[in-house]
């Protein structure tokens, strides 16, 4: 049986961008596999929020800013970083969502990592898990309480949207099958079992659709 959606439901699709994709500068396996059902699933929802990753040159978060190898890890004043390749460069086009990506009543765009010197998996919070990125307001303010995640990617910055989302009193729910991960060495792992550990349920896209 279908979940039933309300008016306090929203879903929250996470950086469907272009770098992300087959191709692009971080690309992430088959990651445009889940675009036309993120498409499909947003038409279940009245209240639809999308996030973009927006990073300046020389962020943080780029191996090439610290003179090192993509995929390592560095300590930053704020904790651990993983480095990545150069990404969703602001104004370019591999930081515009994916093209075939078409939420026309979307209500809102919150763009996240734009500060230069501290990098934003979460929807909720940047890396210091301190400076919010003003959603938990919006959310509250249009009284929208439980919250579908998908989009990219699923072992990062899904997995810390959603465990900051239950940090702030939302209900969470991930629609695993719409999500696709990096896969780094035990990231699956440690996002299933943090998923488990705080009680956030995974479910299948059928469950939404019925079908």
């Amino acid at each position: 049986m279908p979940i039933t959606l309300g008016p306090q439901d929203a879903l929250l699709v996470i950086d469907v961008q272009n770098d992300f994709m087959p191709g692009g500068a971080l690309p992430i396996k088959d990651g445009d596999s889940v675009v036309p059902l993120i498409n499909t699933l947003a038409k279940k929802f009245d209240h639809v929020v999308l996030t973009q990753d927006w990073h300046p040159p020389e962020h943080i978060s780029f191996a090439t800013t610290h003179d090192q190898r993509p995929y390592e890890t560095v300590k930053v004043a704020y904790g651990s970083q993983t480095l990545w390749p150069e990404h969703v460069l602001q104004h370019t086009e591999g930081a515009a969502f994916h093209p075939a990506l078409h939420i026309p009543h979307a209500e809102v765009i919150l763009r996240k990592g734009f500060r230069r010197h501290i990098d934003s998996y979460s929807a909720f919070l940047e890396n210091d898990h301190t400076t919010p990125t003003g959603l938990a307001g919006y959310l509250r303010e249009r009284n929208l309480s439980r919250l579908f995640l998908c989009g990219l990617a699923y072992d990062f910055c899904v997995r810390y949207s959603a465990l900051d989302g239950i940090a702030h009193g939302f209900e969470i729910i991930v629609v695993e099958d719409a999500t696709r991960p990096v896969d780094l060495p035990g990231s699956i792992s440690g996002t299933n079992a943090a998923f488990a550990q705080a009680n956030i349920p995974r479910i299948q896209s059928t469950e939404l659709l019925g079908c």
